[in-house]
């Protein structure tokens, strides 16, 4: 008899288990990914508690003293994967990349806890003061004039690499004369056609060259750096991740904490308000290095606006219009990009796919705002891809098919969470 569905996800997240810390998939991704590896404990959770808090235990090992915790721990030297730990230069130990991800680890925290019993109150409690410096790290550095709305300084650092969100800030990057040649690792596994052009991976390593000739200040790569864009999806996980570590933070009584959480909570909601574009009728990315320009269309990252309690009430209903629409155009929600759109492909890595811990996500916030059938849409989806086409990376959203890395490890992790109905904790 062939395995269940479950049984297979369990048994990708085993085959990617490295001791402790799990790797996206074998070949493509052979390192520990940051925002990975919180959706990979929300999976083990569903059959090993012990294992879904050593997976964010390992993340936090690769903190550092500033408080970032990094998108990529690289533990053990593996080739098959560029840019590596000699291109990073981070000079840390672990050796790490160079900048974050969205911090997804604090809800995936908080709904262990409220779930748990003693051990994971205090697994919770032994890991907090890092989990704050984190946050801290996203509103000191990211947000140096504490506006409320943080800045990304990569494409990869919002997690949605090759989205066309970040065009407008990365047309404007000049690649210098002495980028050097380089041999892309992705496009050995992978069908180019699927993966970023050669020119975007320039501008990627360009932005990287600068943060390793500035020894990685997070402070001048903010301020100076060649990429500065508002991203709905750091903001928006951030603004939930703030409220889930506040309740942490209460729980643990831990009065210094509820201060500053509160004090950032505050100006979250103003900041995230500056992404609101009447023209594309949602939240979308803004290019905060050249004059403020924003994105043209709506993407998944949008969506997250109701998982953050962002928005208006009015803005809200619109989203849910925009929602409702899109739906009718693809045969499996929620692409990547608006199908809408002259710049959307329903194959390229993040201009139209699917993703399905983006799914997860959004329709935890449609869940608590009250739009009920386009969160049972949304989960009806992502079990029918993976039925359908296995355990991939993403898929297009117009056919199905399966796109990216096969038996990829987040890919299992939502399949698991949603057999067990897990959802992410109730924002307060």
């Amino acid at each position: 008899m062939a395995p269940s569905l479950s049984e297979h996800a369990i048994a990708i997240l085993h085959a990617n288990d490295r001791g402790g810390y799990t790797v996206p998939t074998k070949g493509l991704y052979p390192y520990q990914w940051n925002w990975d590896s919180a959706f990979a404990a929300l999976g083990f959770a569903a059959f090993d508690r012990n294992r879904a808090w050593r997976e964010i235990e390992t993340l936090f090992e690769g903190q550092w003293d500033d408080g970032m915790v990094p998108h990529i721990i690289f533990r053990n030297h593996d080739p098959s994967y560029f840019p590596g730990p000699d291109v990073w230069q981070s000079d840390t130990v672990p050796q790490t990349s160079g900048h974050s991800q969205p911090p997804v680890a604090a809800t995936v925290m908080r709904w262990l806890v409220e779930t748990g019993d003693r051990d994971d109150d205090k697994r919770a409690h032994d890991l907090f003061e890092r989990l704050l410096a984190w946050h801290d790290w996203w509103h000191r550095y990211r947000d140096p004039d504490g506006t409320g709305l943080v800045g990304i300084v990569h494409p990869w650092e919002s997690g949605r690499d090759n989205c066309p969100d970040w065009d407008i800030g990365m047309n404007r990057i000049t690649v210098p004369d002495d980028l050097g040649e380089y041999h892309r690792r992705d496009t050995d596994w992978v069908d180019p056609s699927e993966r970023p052009t050669k020119i975007t991976y320039d501008r990627y390593l360009t932005i990287v060259k600068f943060g390793r000739e500035c020894g990685w200040d997070h402070e001048k790569i903010t301020r100076d750096g060649p990429f500065l864009m508002a991203d709905p999806c750091v903001q928006f996980v951030l603004m939930r991740a703030d409220r889930d570590l506040l309740k942490l933070a209460e729980r643990f009584e831990h009065g210094r904490a509820m201060k500053m959480i509160r004090e950032w909570i505050a100006r979250d909601f103003d900041g995230a308000q500056a992404m609101w574009s009447d023209e594309a009728r949602g939240f979308v990315a803004v290019d905060l290095r050249n004059g403020g320009y924003k994105s043209t269309a709506i993407t998944n990252a949008s969506m997250l606006a109701w998982y953050a309690g962002a928005g208006t009430r009015e803005q809200r209903d619109e989203m849910a219009d925009q929602a409702r629409a899109i739906f009718d155009i693809c045969q499996f929600a929620f692409p990547s990009w608006d199908p809408r759109h002259d710049s959307f492909e329903s194959r390229r890595y993040w201009r139209g796919p699917v993703w399905n811990m983006m799914n997860w996500m959004i329709a935890s916030g449609l869940d608590m705002n009250g739009h009920r059938d386009l969160a049972m849409r949304l989960r009806h989806d992502c079990r029918k891809l993976v039925a359908q086409s296995g355990f991939f990376e993403y898929f297009d959203p117009l056919t199905g098919e399966g796109l990216g890395g096969p038996e990829f490890t987040w890919t299992a992790a939502i399949h698991l969470a949603l057999e067990h109905e897990f959802g992410a904790a109730a924002a307060a």
